[in-house]
């Protein structure tokens, strides 16, 4: 990750004391990151999508600079909630996509780091977000290592420094909740059929 970590962690925390010159200052420190994380979701996306990766980092930055009552523990609490905004603007634009194409149908997608998606990308990122929405409820941990993992796009190290847990746990419990989520996802196949 990108910038020495006691001065990301510095200048988030100033930030979130209301210092907008930390802000500025910390935009090139965490920007190539969060480029990275955008392409790592774009490269996941139909090669004719619609939404750009400066757009997705546009719109990411527009949403981290509203996130004003966060109380910024470190830079990976920052990266981690980067990865949920980035989420999330894929999320919406999908259901936009969605919807005004004609919605429904979603098939299984399969989960795992290099996986490649198909043309029904929208309708599968919908079905994605539903079942992890339910996992969250069943089990917080684990959604938050797919976010991180599966949309993120970090490797078992790096979500185990996001999550302060272990390398070995993070592998664990990244195994369950595909197969958790695979479940899920084809039950839901099988309620729309």
């Amino acid at each position: 990750m990108t910038g020495l970590p006691s001065q990301v962690t510095q200048l988030l925390m100033s930030w979130s004391d209301g210092d907008k010159a930390a802000l500025n200052q910390l935009i090139p420190l965490v920007h190539t990151e969060l480029r990275r994380l955008a392409k790592r979701y774009m490269r996941r996306q139909n090669p004719g999508h619609t939404l750009q990766t400066s757009a997705l980092i546009n719109e990411a930055y527009l949403r981290l600079v509203d996130q004003q009552s966060v109380k910024w523990q470190d830079r990976a609490h920052f990266f981690a909630v980067s990865a949920q905004i980035m989420r999330n603007i894929l999320i919406d634009h999908a259901r936009k996509y969605q919807y005004a194409k004609r919605g429904g149908g979603a098939r299984k997608v399969a989960l795992d780091e290099s996986a490649v998606m198909p043309e029904q990308r929208a309708a599968e990122l919908v079905v994605l977000d539903d079942a992890l929405d339910k996992l969250a409820s069943v089990d917080q941990r684990k959604s938050q290592i797919v976010e991180l993992r599966f949309f993120g796009g970090l490797s078992y190290d790096e979500t185990a420094e996001v999550m302060k847990i272990s390398a070995r746990t993070v592998q664990r419990e990244w195994r369950a909740a595909r197969a958790w989520l695979q479940r899920a996802m084809g039950n839901q196949d099988n309620e729309d059929s």
